[in-house]
């Protein structure tokens, strides 16, 4: 009973959130559309997640305590209602889309003999490297130092009260007389753990191995999520893929999903599906992918503190979207009146209201090299992304790239600050160090390579094509 309640409880988020989006009412694409399938349950999970930690919150600030009735009852109900609401409008259409889904699992429709060989070869590692990883998961106690130290108190705390109690710092502790909750991190938003709360609420007791399951189900949404945004993007099915196995082989990526406990890898990929629900915005302009741009990016802000510069990001590419000539040229004059003012405060010691303004310019370039083109932590990601870049220059600011290369940009700025100005990561990324600020932002960079590839190769195409073919 005890397996049954755990999967009925790591159910719920997928069943809340792909019923949500599908009861939407549909605008340029159809259910049946490449990768739309893929796309909902992937960024479905993520909603549902979401979703259901709000829920929590809303009931924990109503004096409800949490409990497998309370919080799975109502949420179970409205993905029952909304499904429902779907499967009305939608039904046919549902079944026909779901069964050519999983046909093309086996053999997606137009690929040659050699292309179908690749796509299986692919599907085949990708499924082995999440059964290895849910092995994981499923075996290896709460692990990492931060976990324990941030977040997994929290959980602990939220599950035995039944709702959510603030954390403080040491001193206020010490000043209360040890009559609040402590933990390193006071100050994190609280949804991580209440999915893991949630995790042990569904199955009865406090396990924390099973709690983590999240961790791995979060990898697997954005495995999904990458795979039907590239899709519907224009990306043919084993191109698409090719990105998602990327993303989803990442060594450092791996390594929070098996060593799971840590905010790291949620925000990438809240992060990550924020802008792919946004290219999916520019593709159609359909407002019901604007809508969930927002909340990704809204719940980015809720996972870990650096959630609300990565959010921030994504303004860039919308004012580029919507101004297409002189959005570019905004945001190239902002980026560089940025760093202006990064150089000024490295070079210069200004005090506001008391605080010193002053950033030290003191960059470890020959750390940063190692990390990312020698050791083993990005695979060949970097050498990728700086080929792709290269092939693709000319494009970058084509109507296709330049939203995406304005997001990237402007993500490449925060993590150069991160990285040239130490002082700036208590201000920007709440302590967090370069390779773990990296992580939020690598998934993104290998949809920007595909992408980027892909337009180089189309405009290849279209310039050695031969006359008259």
């Amino acid at each position: 009973m005890d397996s049954v309640a755990l999967v009925a409880g790591l159910l719920l988020p997928w069943i809340v959130g792909m019923a949500a989006l599908a009861a939407v009412p549909r605008g340029a694409r159809a259910l049946d559309a490449p990768g739309e399938i893929a796309w909902i349950a992937g960024a479905g999970y993520l909603t549902g997640a979401f979703l259901l930690t709000l829920w929590m919150r809303v009931l924990s600030l109503s004096g409800i305590g949490f409990g497998a009735v309370t919080v799975g009852a109502p949420l179970a109900l409205a993905a029952a209602v909304l499904g429902a609401i779907a499967w009305r409008r939608e039904g046919v259409t549902a079944r026909a889309a779901v069964r050519d889904a999983l046909r093309a699992l086996v053999a997606p429709p137009g690929q040659g003999r050699g292309a179908r060989l690749a796509w299986r070869l692919l599907l085949g590692w990708l499924a082995l490297r999440f059964v290895l990883l849910g092995l994981e998961v499923a075996w290896r106690p709460l692990f990492p130092w931060d976990a324990w130290i941030q977040w997994a108190g929290k959980a602990r705390v939220w599950y035995e009260l039944g709702r959510i109690a603030p954390f403080a710092a040491a001193d206020e502790w010490f000043a209360a007389g040890g009559a609040l909750y402590l933990d390193a991190a006071p100050g994190n938003p609280p949804t991580m753990p209440l999915l893991q709360a949630w995790t042990c609420i569904a199955l009865g007791r406090w396990d924390d191995t099973m709690m983590n399951w999240p961790w791995w189900q979060i990898a697997a949404a954005l495995a999904l999520a990458v795979y039907g945004a590239m899709r519907s993007l224009g990306t043919t099915a084993l191109g698409a893929l090719v990105a998602a196995f990327l993303v989803a082989s990442l060594p450092l990526a791996n390594v929070h999903v098996a060593l799971a406990g840590s905010a790291d890898l949620p925000l990438a990929a809240y992060y990550t599906c924020a802008v792919l629900a946004f290219l999916r915005w520019v593709a159609t302009r359909d407002p019901r992918e604007a809508g969930l741009m927002a909340l990704l990016a809204f719940a980015c802000t809720q996972i870990r503190s650096p959630g609300v510069a990565w959010a921030l990001t994504l303004v860039p590419g919308v004012i580029v979207a919507i101004a297409p000539r002189r959005g570019v040229r905004w945001c190239a004059t902002g980026l560089g009146a940025a760093l202006f003012l990064l150089a000024v405060l490295a070079q210069s010691h200004p005090v506001i209201l008391g605080r010193p303004l002053h950033l030290d310019f003191e960059p470890t370039w020959s750390a940063l090299g190692e990390s990312y083109f020698l050791l083993g932590s990005w695979n060949l990601l970097w050498y990728g992304a700086i080929a792709a870049t290269l092939l693709a220059w000319r494009q970058l600011l084509s109507p296709a790239l330049a939203p995406v290369s304005a997001i990237v940009a402007t993500a490449a700025v925060f993590l150069f600050v991160l990285i040239g100005f130490p002082g700036a990561r208590a201000w920007l990324a709440d302590q967090t160090t370069v390779n773990r600020a990296t992580l939020h932002v690598a998934a993104l960079v290998v949809v920007f390579a595909a992408l980027a590839f892909r337009e180089f190769a189309l405009g290849w195409t279209r310039t050695h094509a031969a006359p008259g073919s």
